[in-house]
């Protein structure tokens, strides 16, 4: 098995051959044996931020009526950078943004939290109801298809604070001794919506994260994944975890959560991260099968808004060939009638 080792800072232009894959399985990967890591661009300005993650993306305004060949390398920046920024996209209202976002894939609501009214798939983020995504996630994870990548646009920043941070899970899967490596590659874990939000969120609103809690699970999931995925678009390897994780399987919770501590910790260091300090009318997408995020919740009582959209992702893939597969599946409420209110609420709209 051979993976062509990329230095991101002088093999941009190289073709980076993805043959690292087990049995029969790997011939749904032979397409992306061509996938180039490349710094020519001729639509768009690519400004990279840091050496493993993140990159500026000038000279667009996004909008439903891109030439293909723009949102081709919007698309190609994603896979190369994992996670790229739009400044001053202040023209963007929440019809214009689900109608770009249509562009780069098909549009997919939240599965257990109603979307913002008067739109179709807007997940509004409002500081002031009490929502704040303030500990390291994948979008979704508890889905066996989660979604490919995330849209998300700022339309009211703080003053001071507020910032989101995005890791590279695929060069945290690079960065594992080869020990590690092998070990990594033969675990699955279970990842869940039902989990203890009070721990993960130290300054959490109580009256907030009851009302959140009722819809976040008025469908409870359980999935099985592979720890290590295979990219279906550039046919790396990424570690999947974030705060859905539950447990490995095979394993007791102790042993789980060391395991995921150690793993996690190769995800959340320095090298590995890319810092966006917001503006109103800024955008950031990601591709959600190689990163996690979080928000940093430094801002106390200012406001911030942000509001996003994702796409339809894929079911993953291991190593060895192995598909995730969802365990569990029980409805309690239908929320596909509720909408997020201007003040918060979840209300039936029929």
């Amino acid at each position: 098995m051979v993976v062509k080792n990329v230095n991101f800072l002088t093999d941009l232009n190289k073709q980076i051959v993805h043959d690292d894959f087990t049995d029969n399985k790997s011939n749904q990967y032979q397409k992306n044996e061509g996938f180039i890591m490349t710094n020519q661009f001729q639509h768009i300005q690519v400004k990279p931020i840091n050496g493993r993650i993140g990159a500026v993306i000038e000279g667009v305004q996004l909008s439903s009526e891109l030439p293909q060949e723009t949102v081709q390398e919007i698309n190609q920046a994603l896979l190369q950078y994992k996670t790229i920024f739009f400044r001053g996209q202040t023209h963007l209202d929440d019809d214009s943004q689900e109608a770009f976002a249509g562009r780069l894939g098909a549009l997919l609501s939240h599965p257990t939290v109603p979307v913002k009214q008067g739109s179709k798939h807007i997940l509004e983020l409002d500081s002031s109801h009490g929502a704040r995504a303030d500990s390291w996630h994948t979008d979704i994870s508890f889905l066996d298809a989660y979604p490919k990548a995330s849209i998300l646009r700022s339309v009211v920043a703080p003053e001071v604070g507020g910032d989101t941070v995005w890791a590279n899970t695929t060069s945290a899967y690079a960065a594992l001794p080869e020990p590690l490596k092998a070990l990594a590659d033969t675990l699955r874990a279970v990842h869940s919506n039902d989990f203890d939000y009070a721990a993960i969120s130290k300054n959490v609103n109580k009256e907030a994260l009851a009302k959140y809690r009722s819809f976040f699970n008025s469908t409870e999931y359980e999935t099985e994944h592979p720890l290590v995925r295979v990219h279906p678009e550039t046919g790396e390897k990424t570690l999947l975890l974030g705060h859905f994780f539950k447990q490995f399987v095979g394993f007791n919770s102790t042993d789980s959560r060391k395991l995921f501590d150690l793993f996690q910790s190769y995800v959340v260091k320095q090298e590995n991260i890319v810092r966006w300090r917001w503006s109103a009318g800024d955008v950031a997408i990601w591709d959600n099968r190689a990163t996690q995020h979080r928000a940093i919740n430094d801002y106390g009582d200012q406001h911030r808004v942000v509001r996003r959209v994702t796409l339809e992702g894929d079911i993953p893939v291991g190593v060895d060939g192995r598909a995730s597969e969802t365990l569990r599946k029980e409805q309690k409420v239908d929320i596909s009638d509720y909408r997020l209110t201007t003040e918060g609420q979840y209300e039936k709209v029929s």
